[in-house]
């Protein structure tokens, strides 16, 4: 997918919070900074001369962006913080020789590796800017794909929460099959239709339309690249249609025809929908921005829930707690004996 680094603070901001990625990167690039309260820092001077600018242009792109710049960790330095800084950038010997313009200063901006970075993602008159750009997009792919073993695809069981929620919704899907096999007359398209109208309420999205967002062959299964977020309403949703289903059924002592049951979850999505609402809300914008920053993918019908992701949300999924589903079912493996002996 086209991503212009220099218009769209969404990309940078999923960028500058991917930790992962910002790692391989700033070994890649040889560019020595000053180890300051655990962070490497750059000057003005050093930043200008790295993209090949005058400090002046470094000057403008921060006041024109001053907030997202201070965001990704653009710090103005005085007082004890700035000789303490001065201290360290002497003594550093990666940086070279404290010049006699820094040593008189009163008043330091410093740039953060990610402040860094967010300035050559919007810098237009450096052609430094615009390979890093090209270099920055290419390793933020790679290094997700590397972390997955180039399967981005099922990024969302790697989620702590994914199983748990996995299981529930299995055996939600079984309770929600068997209403349409007990309350609605034989029809081999019920189970699409119904599934399909569920999809459609949630994500605005039927299978085949997100089987081709997410390039799934025949085989693989839908709901096995789906968050636990969108598992978890499409149980409550399930769940609450066959108990509503069973009712009309009974109520009307007979069977369903496909056309009516169409009809009743009409009925069932208008009566329930102030309940739902805020929850089809964050699902929406959970799977619209997930599936961009992590699978390249748009959902083009939930492009206005895009959003850019925390660093919190990355390290949910690439992060120390985020596991292979395999790894996490071993992990778990005590659990599932004690389900299956009750």
């Amino acid at each position: 997918m086209n991503k212009d680094l220099t218009t769209s603070d969404l990309h940078r901001k999923n960028i500058l919070n991917n930790n992962y990625a910002l790692e391989i990167i700033y070994d890649e690039i040889s560019f020595p900074g000053v180890m300051f309260e655990n962070k490497y820092r750059f000057t003005k001077k050093q930043v200008a001369e790295f993209f090949e600018i005058d400090e002046r242009t470094v000057e403008r792109y921060i006041e024109s962006n001053k907030s997202e710049f201070e965001e990704s960790g653009y710090e103005i330095l005085t007082g004890n913080k700035l000789k303490d800084f001065k201290l360290a950038y002497g003594t550093d010997t990666n940086v070279g020789t404290i010049d006699e313009s820094l040593k008189k200063t009163s008043v330091l901006g410093v740039f953060t590796f990610r402040a860094f970075l967010n300035i050559g993602m919007i810098l237009t008159e450096s052609e430094k800017a615009k390979l890093l750009r090209a270099f920055i997009l290419d390793i933020v792919i790679d290094a997700i794909n590397q972390k997955l073993g180039g399967n981005t695809k099922y990024i969302n069981q790697r989620e702590e929460e994914f199983l748990s929620s996995a299981l529930k919704e299995h055996n939600y899907r079984q309770e929600f099959t068997n209403a349409l096999d007990s309350y609605v007359e034989p029809n081999k398209f019920k189970y699409a239709q119904l599934t399909n109208k569920v999809y459609k309420s949630i994500f605005k999205e039927d299978a085949k339309e997100y089987r081709q967002i997410l390039k799934l062959k025949d085989k693989e299964s839908v709901r096995s690249t789906m968050y636990s977020e969108v598992l978890d309403l499409i149980s409550s949703y399930e769940n609450g249609f066959a108990d509503f289903l069973k009712k009309h059924s009974e109520k009307a002592n007979r069977k369903l025809r496909l056309s009516e049951t169409n009809a009743l979850f009409d009925q069932f999505e208008n009566i329930t929908n102030s309940i739902y609402e805020p929850l089809r809300e964050k699902v929406r914008g959970l799977m619209a921005s997930r599936d961009m920053a992590f699978r390249d993918a748009l959902h083009e019908k939930l492009k206005n829930y895009i959003t850019h992701l925390s660093t919190e949300e990355f390290d949910k999924f690439l992060g120390e707690k985020s596991m292979d589903l395999e790894d996490r079912i071993l992990n778990n493996i005590d659990v599932f004996k004690r389900l299956k002996n009750r």
